[in-house]
């Protein structure tokens, strides 16, 4: 059985996401250090393997304050937390790309989650003579199933942060 294993390259990847503020508009944000594999079945891809790891320490929005309270344990709590990680256990070949279910762990709670996948890209050469592919990911999270459920009540009704998360992820990876 042939298996190819890529490692994820971090100066070429990076995970995003957005999330309702004041039910107006959407705040965006990412984690700058990912780091990850995926070992590909190249008889029967719905065998392979993507494993993921993300520093949640890394997390930006532009905004040192709420970066601060983010990483408190109103939220991510990285002191007790210092990873979000991600584990595919099934993988469904779809047009186009697949349907990557697996254990996302965040803050120590581990649920199911369902990523949406365009790719993988054909593999290239890049001219430094390494073998290359590329995927891109989207998500929907409710952050508050991993045990981030800070939130007020604004005077109008409604709350601060909404609950639902929309996570995309871009994935450009070498084989090792």
């Amino acid at each position: 059985m042939a298996k190819t294993t890529y490692q994820f390259d971090p100066i070429h990847s990076s995970v995003h996401f957005s999330v309702r503020h004041l039910m107006l508009s959407n705040v965006r944000g990412e984690f700058t250090k990912l780091s990850g594999s995926a070992t590909v079945d190249d008889e029967n891809p719905a065998n392979s393997v993507i494993e993921a790891t993300i520093e949640a320490s890394s997390i930006s929005t532009r905004d040192t304050q709420r970066d601060i309270h983010l990483k408190s344990p109103d939220f991510l709590d990285v002191e007790k937390a210092s990873t979000i990680t991600f584990r595919s256990k099934q993988i469904e070949i779809v047009d186009g790309g697949a349907k990557v279910t697996g254990d996302l762990t965040i803050r120590g709670v581990t649920r199911p989650v369902i990523l949406h996948v365009e790719g993988p890209t054909e593999e290239i050469k890049d001219p430094w003579g390494n073998q290359r592919i590329a995927a891109s990911a989207t998500a929907k999270v409710n952050r508050k199933e991993y045990g981030l459920i800070w939130n007020a009540t604004l005077e109008t009704g409604g709350v601060v942060v909404g609950d639902e998360v929309k996570v995309t992820i871009d994935v450009e990876a070498v084989r090792v």
